[in-house]
């Protein structure tokens, strides 16, 4: 079952102007280990491919904030929340500490997809109860004691 969407569009020269104002404060605070290791290669070999990177991955969480239905708070956080690729080039989500535990207990898992172009990105994120768990939590928003249809 879908326990939540969320989606994001981001414009590019918005993370350009804060990178500029705040310097590489903001890209750590954004970025998990993994994906601040990932962000130094790609800015290093071609500036706007970073930048992208950077891009991509905010608005990956802002998407996932929205479909576990907490937004920025706690145990959501920029760095406890990493949008990471598998070799064939497939995003994927890691979580950590908190966040992973909190997520895990309700036995739900997440899809999340990317998408950019010059001057925007966007993402889209679906979490639904994993279909190997009978104890998967419902929707934040749902009432727990829902009326069953009648057989």
């Amino acid at each position: 079952m879908i326990v939540g969407i969320g989606t994001d569009v981001c414009d590019i020269r918005r993370i350009v102007a804060t990178l500029q104002r705040r310097g590489d404060r903001f890209a750590e605070k954004v970025l998990g280990p993994a994906e601040w290791q990932v962000f130094l290669h790609r800015r290093g070999r071609i500036e706007s491919r970073g930048l992208a990177y950077l891009a991509t991955r905010f608005s990956a969480k802002e998407s996932f904030s929205k479909a576990i239905g907490l937004g920025l708070h706690m145990p959501m956080t920029w760095r406890a929340c990493e949008i990471l690729n598998h070799a064939s080039g497939q995003p994927f989500i890691r979580l950590h500490g908190e966040l992973a535990e909190w997520f895990a207990a309700r036995g739900w898992r997440a899809h999340v997809t990317l998408s950019d172009e010059t001057d925007y990105v966007s993402s889209f994120v679906v979490v639904e109860t994993d279909p190997g768990r009978t104890d998967a939590a419902p929707p934040p928003y749902m009432p727990s004691s829902l009326p069953t249809k009648p057989s």
